[in-house]
C-alpha cells in the first residue's frame, strides 16, 4: 500500500521553507497588482520543481529522485500559500513539459526541455478555445500542410503560462483533416513564442488567481517547419486527454493545499477570536465546522497521494492506466469540492474579516472557484468516474 517516505517528508519541507521565505511575503501585493513574479520562476527551477518527473539527461530528477508524488507535493506546499504559485508549477510541469517529455522526438526534447526544467522558460497547453471546453473536439482551430510548414489559425482561451516573458512554446490542438470515418483529425502543434501570426491577446480579467498568467491565443496563418508536430498525426486529442488525466491529481494536489490552509487558519481563528469574552471556539457551530475541514482534508490528502502513487507504479509498469485514470477522476472530483467549501467555512467562520482582502480566506476563497472548472470540470469527472464503472455512456 502506499505512504510517503522519509524523503517525501524531508521534500515537503524543503518546499515549505521556500514557499515561506519566497512567495508568503510578497503574494498580497502581487495578487493586488496581478503581477505575475517572473523572478520566482527561476527560484523555483534551481530547487529542481520543474524537473521532478523529467530523465537526468534533459537536467532532470530522475527516476531515483524524482517522480509524479514528489511534484504533488511540491504543489500543495506552493499551493498552501498561494493558488496562483501552485497552478504556475502545476500547468508548467503538467501542461507544458509532460506533452514534450511524452510525445516529443529526440530533437525536440534536447530543445525545448533543458530551459524548461531549469525554470528559465515556461511552456503553454493550448486546448481551450471559446466555443469548444469540455467539448474539445469541437475545436475550429486549423491546421495545414503547405510548402513544409504547418499554417495554423483559429484560437484558443484560458491558457496558462502563455504570455510571461519567458514563455518559449505553446503545444496547440488543431484540426489537421479527416480520419477514414469522417471525423475530425485533431494532431498537435508546437508555435515557438515569437513566431509571425501568433498573437498573445491581454491578460484576462479574473475573479481569481490573480497572481498566474492567463491569456487567450490568436492564430493568424501561424507557420511553423513540418517537424513541430508534437507526437503522429492525428493522436493529439488522444495525447492530450492522457496529458488531462496526469493533469488531474496535480489540481487535486493544489486543492488540497487550499483546504489545508483553510483548516489551519480557522484553528487558530477560532482560537484567537473572542466573542462574549470567550474563543469562538469553544462553540459547537464552530468547532463542528472546523473537524468537517480536518476530516475533508485527510480524505483529500489520501485520494491525492493515492492516485499520485498510482501514477508512479504505473511509469514502473505495474499498474493501468485505466486504474490511474480513474484515481484521478476520484481525487480531482472530491478535492476540488473540498476545497471550494472549505473556503465558503473559514470565510464564515471569520465573518466579516473573511470578506476583507487583509485576511488570506479571501484570497482563497476567491482562488478555489476555478479548481472545480480547469483539468475537467467536476460534471466530466463524474462522466469519467461512471464510465470508469461500467456504466453506459450517453
Amino acid at each position: 500500500m502506499f505512504e510517503l517516505t522519509q524523503d517525501h517528508e524531508e521534500f515537503r519541507g524543503l518546499v515549505r521553507e521556500f514557499a515561506q521565505g519566497e512567495v508568503a511575503p510578497h503574494v498580497e501585493k502581487w495578487d493586488m497588482d496581478a503581477h505575475f513574479p517572473t523572478e520566482l520562476v527561476p527560484k523555483m527551477g534551481e530547487l529542481g520543481l520543474f524537473g521532478l518527473n523529467a530523465p537526468e539527461e534533459f537536467g532532470g530528477a530522475g527516476t531515483e529522485h524524482g517522480g509524479f508524488t514528489y511534484t504533488c507535493l511540491a504543489i500543495e506546499e506552493l499551493g498552501r500559500v498561494d493558488q496562483s504559485i501552485g497552478i504556475t508549477l502545476s500547468a508548467g510541469v503538467g501542461l507544458g513539459i509532460n506533452p514534450i517529455l511524452s510525445y516529443g522526438t529526440q530533437e525536440q526534447k534536447e530543445r525545448w526541455l533543458p530551459d524548461l526544467l531549469a525554470g528559465k522558460a515556461l511552456a503553454g497547453f493550448g486546448l481551450t478555445e471559446p466555443d469548444a471546453g469540455s467539448d474539445a473536439a469541437a475545436s475550429k482551430t486549423r491546421a495545414r500542410l503547405e510548402d513544409g510548414e504547418w499554417v495554423v489559425s483559429g484560437s484558443k482561451a484560458f491558457i496558462t503560462n502563455s504570455g510571461t516573458d519567458i514563455t518559449s512554446v505553446v503545444t496547440v490542438t488543431a484540426k489537421t483533416g479527416e480520419d477514414e470515418n469522417g471525423k475530425p483529425e485533431i494532431s498537435a502543434v508546437m508555435i515557438p513564442a515569437g513566431t509571425e501570426g501568433f498573437v498573445v491577446e491581454p491578460a484576462y480579467r479574473k475573479l481569481g488567481w490573480h497572481i498566474s498568467d492567463t491569456h487567450g491565443l490568436t492564430f493568424e496563418n501561424c507557420r511553423v517547419p513540418e517537424d513541430h508536430l508534437l507526437g503522429e498525426r492525428g493522436e493529439g486529442f488522444k495525447q492530450f486527454l492522457k496529458t488531462l488525466d496526469d493533469g488531474r491529481i496535480a489540481i487535486s494536489a493544489l486543492a488540497l493545499g487550499c483546504a489545508q490552509r483553510m483548516l489551519e487558519e480557522c484553528t487558530a481563528y477560532g482560537q484567537e477570536r473572542t466573542a462574549f469574552g470567550k474563543p469562538i471556539a469553544v462553540n459547537q457551530g464552530v468547532s463542528f465546522q472546523i473537524s468537517d475541514l480536518a476530516v475533508m482534508v485527510e480524505a483529500a490528502r489520501l485520494l491525492t497521494y493515492k492516485a499520485a502513487w498510482l501514477k508512479d507504479e504505473q511509469e514502473a509498469g505495474r499498474r493501468s492506466v485505466a486504474e490511474v485514470k480513474q484515481a484521478a477522476a476520484i481525487a480531482k472530483l472530491y478535492s476540488t469540492e473540498a476545497a471550494v467549501t472549505s473556503t465558503r467555512i473559514a470565510t464564515q467562520i471569520f465573518g466579516g474579516n473573511g470578506f476583507m482582502e487583509e485576511y488570506p480566506v479571501a484570497r482563497f476563497y476567491r482562488d478555489s472557484k476555478i479548481l472545480e472548472i480547469g483539468e475537467g470540470t467536476s460534471e466530466v469527472q463524474r462522466m469519467v468516474i461512471a464510465r470508469g464503472l461500467g456504466l453506459p455512456a450517453r
